[in-house]
Parts: C-alpha cells; structure tokens; sequence
C-alpha cells in the first residue's frame, strides 16, 4: 500500500478528504475536483513504480474501497473521482467490489466485508482508496479481490492519517516533507532514513 501523502488531522488534505464525501454542493465538488488533480499527478507520475515494485507492466483493471457504510457505497464519490475525473484510470475503472453486511468490527481485516461483483481470471489490479487509518479496508478489499480471482493487487492510497500529536509524528513530518517528484517506492532511502 503506497499512499499519496500524509493526511494530518485538522490540516488541508484531512478537511478535504471528509468534505468531499461528507457534504454535498459545490464544497464537494470542489474537494472532489481537489483529489482528482492530486491523485492524477501522483499516478502520472508515479504509478509506474507501483507497477515494478509489483512486477507487473501495468495494471489491467482500477477499483476502488467501497464505503464501509453500505447506503453510503451505492454513490460512494470515489469511485467518479478515479471512473471520470483522474485520467490515468479512467479508462481501465471498473466497479469490482461492494459492501456485504457480514459484521466486521472497525479497522479490523475481514476479506468477508467485501464481495466482487464478478469473477476475475489473473487481471492485475490497482486498488485505491481516499484514507488509510489502519489499513484494514485496503487490505479486506485486496483479499476480496484475490478470492474473486485477481492476480497482483496493489493499493494506493490518497491521504495515510496521522495525528502530530501521537508518538514522534511530528518530528516524521518534518524530516519527510512532500515532494511530488518522490513516492514510497521511488525514495526507498530517504524513508529509512527518517524511521
């Protein structure tokens, strides 16, 4: 799971990442537009190294994580952000995955949280979703995908949520500060480095 950059809480990415998929109007459409230019460029950029990282060329299909609320993922604004506004997925987005209403505890994996809507034959797979906490979704989603037949999947992630306030954070953002032109991938030691 590669993310984008670092959603801190109460700061721009955090507010936008809710604001897009909390409220509706022109604000929504605005944070919409607002992750699809910053998911566009990371992927134009960058999706190449998630493809060698994974070993693949490219990736044959795009999804995304449902919602975790089942009434919310019928129009989950998501999947329009990576299906019509980024155009490095749009033409390979496909709606693969939906909520099941098997009970799973939050930030907890369960591949039985999702089900595919159809089956897969080895398709290589990038997996995206807007924030990752525990990563727990992510993950029960790449699981899903692997039971319904998937080969590679892989997960990029917009905004990987912290708090400054818990253990060494703050000094973790300081010394990473975001650079468009580096991922987790493509800056392997520049990362060990700060941990």
């Amino acid at each position: 799971m590669v993310p984008v950059s670092y959603s801190v809480a109460h700061e721009y990415l955090h507010h936008t990442l809710a604001v897009y998929k909390r409220l509706e109007g022109p604000r929504s459409e605005a944070a919409a537009r607002q992750l699809s230019a910053i998911l566009s460029r990371f992927l134009a950029r960058h999706e190449a190294c998630l493809a060698a990282a994974a070993g693949v060329a490219q990736f044959d299909l795009v999804t995304t994580v449902p919602s975790s609320d089942i009434r919310r993922d019928e129009h989950h604004p998501l999947r329009r952000v990576v299906g019509e506004l980024v155009g490095p997925t749009r033409g390979r987005h496909e709606r693969l995955l939906i909520r099941t209403d098997f009970p799973v505890k939050p930030r907890r994996f369960d591949a039985r949280r999702y089900e595919s809507l159809r089956l897969l034959h080895g398709e290589s797979v990038l997996l995206i979703d807007d924030t990752w906490t525990t990563g727990a979704s992510a993950q029960s989603a790449a699981a899903a995908l692997n039971l319904a037949g998937a080969g590679l999947v892989a997960a990029v992630v917009v905004g990987r949520h912290i708090n400054r306030g818990w253990h060494d954070n703050d000094r973790h953002l300081e010394v990473l500060p975001f650079d468009w032109s580096k991922c987790a991938l493509c800056a392997p030691d520049r990362l060990r480095r700060a941990a």
